[in-house]
């Protein structure tokens, strides 16, 4: 797909906290990837088998890269406003760690990306994985994107969630309209898929924090910029039926620094307060949900070893400036997002366009 590149909410000029990383993505983290495609109408009209615009997609992150040895990453997981799903969850609360692919798309395609994540992990692991009995319990993520796309047509099947997971590879993260943002709406403008970093210094070791976001939430007069409530004055273009939160937004945070999965759940917690900062409230129809993923402390799967492990972390008291990371991070990349997006017609029965963020109005504003 072509994708046109728009400056990013730094290179605008918004004034952002924090040193990002080189690419200043998810995909700063030493060996993560992020993959994926997109399913859109206004390219292929034979897509809209029921007369209704399709627009979506699927986002793929893999942690650990097409390692071929299965080795998990510590995880933590938390859910502000439960209205949505993440697969897996109850696992990485429980155990700690996931392993294999972290999927995202709509609200309805949770079967067939599933479905593709595990067939991937059998592919990919082989017959450590078959020989050993183990089990594939995959992260599969989603909001919901009705408003511009026939989400009941059920048009994303296994073979589209498998080609964002074939698309992964390290570098640059395609943002906005992008794999399973490509029909999302943040703050009633097209929203969709952001990304940001963070670079730590501790005792003189660098490492780096990762945001990546479906941001699919919000009501206009709530968004907030680098402190500033330019919604209330940016009403132009709302979507008019929109008068209770109806979104959602999922927040993947990755980091190689060295953090156990209690510490790790603690991180996904803070980026709640990452969201607020553009100024939701976490609406009540909205599924707030964030999983947070260290690649630090490689090992083999637990099945697969002895019994004992030794890992090493991070003093609880250093932990200020790794939430703070996550804060900036977060916020950042859902403006990335809107910074990304471009305008799409809003699917029957609505009339009309959901228009990208004019940030041109937007800068206007944050230097008045």
């Amino acid at each position: 797909m072509t994708h046109k590149i728009k400056p990013r909410a730094r290179e605008l000029g918004v004034p952002l906290p924090g040193t990002p990383g080189a690419l200043n993505a998810i995909t700063d983290v030493p060996g993560v990837e992020v993959g994926a495609m997109e399913l859109l109408s206004s390219r292929d009209p034979a897509l809209a088998t029921r007369g209704i615009q399709v627009q979506t997609g699927v986002t793929a992150i893999l942690p650990r890269g097409r390692d071929p040895e299965p080795k998990p990453v510590w995880a933590g997981q938390y859910s502000l406003n439960g209205n949505g799903e993440m697969t897996g969850s109850h696992w990485v609360r429980d155990g700690g760690w996931l392993a294999g692919p972290i999927m995202i798309s709509n609200s309805h395609a949770i079967g067939p990306c599933h479905t593709a994540a595990v067939r991937w992990m059998v592919e990919t692991y082989g017959a450590t994985w078959e020989d050993n009995h183990l089990w594939a319990m995959p992260v599969v993520a989603e909001t919901y994107d009705g408003v511009l796309n026939d989400i009941n047509g059920l048009h994303v099947t296994e073979a589209h969630a498998r080609a964002a997971l074939n698309d992964a590879r390290p570098g640059p993260v395609r943002e906005g309209n992008a794999g399973g943002g490509a029909g999302m709406i943040c703050y009633e403008y097209k929203g969709g898929t952001g990304t940001s970093s963070r670079q730590l210094e501790i005792e003189g070791q660098s490492f780096t924090l990762g945001a990546l976001v479906q941001a699919n939430h919000g009501l206009r007069p709530w968004l907030t910029v680098a402190g500033q409530r330019v919604g209330e004055t940016m009403a132009e273009h709302r979507i008019l039926d929109m008068v209770t939160e109806r979104g959602s937004i999922i927040v993947i945070l990755a980091t190689d620094l060295p953090l156990l999965p209690g510490q790790l759940e603690r991180l996904a917690r803070r980026a709640a307060i990452g969201i607020g900062r553009g100024g939701t409230p976490g609406g009540n129809n909205s599924g707030d949900i964030f999983l947070a993923f260290s690649t630090a402390n490689e090992m083999p799967l637990p099945q697969l070893s002895g019994a004992w492990r030794q890992m090493t972390c991070l003093n609880d008291e250093r932990l200020d400036p790794v939430y703070m990371a996550a804060v900036e991070a977060v916020d950042e990349a859902v403006l990335n997002a809107l910074c990304a997006a471009e305008d799409v017609p809003l699917a029957r029965p609505a009339k009309g366009t959901c228009r990208a963020m004019d940030t041109k109005r937007l800068m206007s504003l944050l230097v008045a």
